[in-house]
């Protein structure tokens, strides 16, 4: 699917679905009302996830089951819908009761990654320059830091370092609240405002090679 087909929009049927799951979570819900999860989340999403991947890379659609092997917490469903493509960062959408959320870069990366990332900003005042530019073009234009960073200087680095602020970040993301009903058309215009720092990630991080840092 390109940009120029038709994209299906959220409508408050999302959000109607959502709330009644949220009441009750459970089986007997979820199937007398699959056909509404199919129409007013699921569609959406994939048809969104069309759009996605040939311009930032693979994705998929989060199933709506939880994996609740080794959780307190039983519920059987997700009362948020999300879906991802990208190869090293990407672009991210959230759907849940209020609002969407939707944005990109790199959520929560691998140890190698983390370092590889932190390694670039102290030792290339260029690039820490670069993702400084990035970040506040982004949150100039209403995006907000997936956080939280560091209360500290990570192990080994300088707490006086200039790029201390980008030193202590541990994502490489940034998310917008939008209206449920947001027309898709200015979704992919916020993932359009996210490739800078998309850019920056897969140039200087690059894949993982290890598990993740936290």
């Amino acid at each position: 699917m390109t940009e120029a087909s038709p994209l299906t929009s959220f409508t408050a049927e999302a959000a109607d679905f959502l709330t009644g799951l949220a009441a009750d979570n459970s089986k007997s819900f979820f199937e007398a009302h699959r056909d509404q999860y199919a129409r007013a989340i699921r569609q959406p999403l994939e048809d969104l996830l069309g759009a996605a991947e040939p311009v930032y890379g693979p994705g998929k659609v989060m199933r709506p089951n939880r994996d609740v092997r080794f959780s307190a917490n039983k519920d059987p469903y997700r009362t948020e819908a999300s879906m991802w493509a990208g190869t090293v960062g990407g672009v991210y959408l959230n759907l849940n009761r209020e609002r969407l959320e939707v944005g990109g870069g790199l959520y929560d990366p691998s140890r190698d990654q983390l370092e590889r990332a932190r390694t670039a900003i102290a030792e290339r005042p260029a690039i820490a320059a670069e993702l400084e530019s990035i970040i506040r073009a982004l949150e100039g234009d209403g995006f907000t830091l997936a956080g939280p960073s560091l209360k500290t200087a990570p192990r080994g680095m300088d707490p006086s370092h200039p790029a201390i602020q980008l030193l202590r970040l541990k994502h490489y993301a940034a998310l917008r609240g939008l209206p449920i009903d947001t027309p898709p058309s200015d979704v992919l215009s916020t993932w359009r405002a996210m490739e800078p720092l998309i850019a920056w990630v897969d140039t200087h991080v690059g894949p993982a090679l290890t598990t993740r840092a936290h």
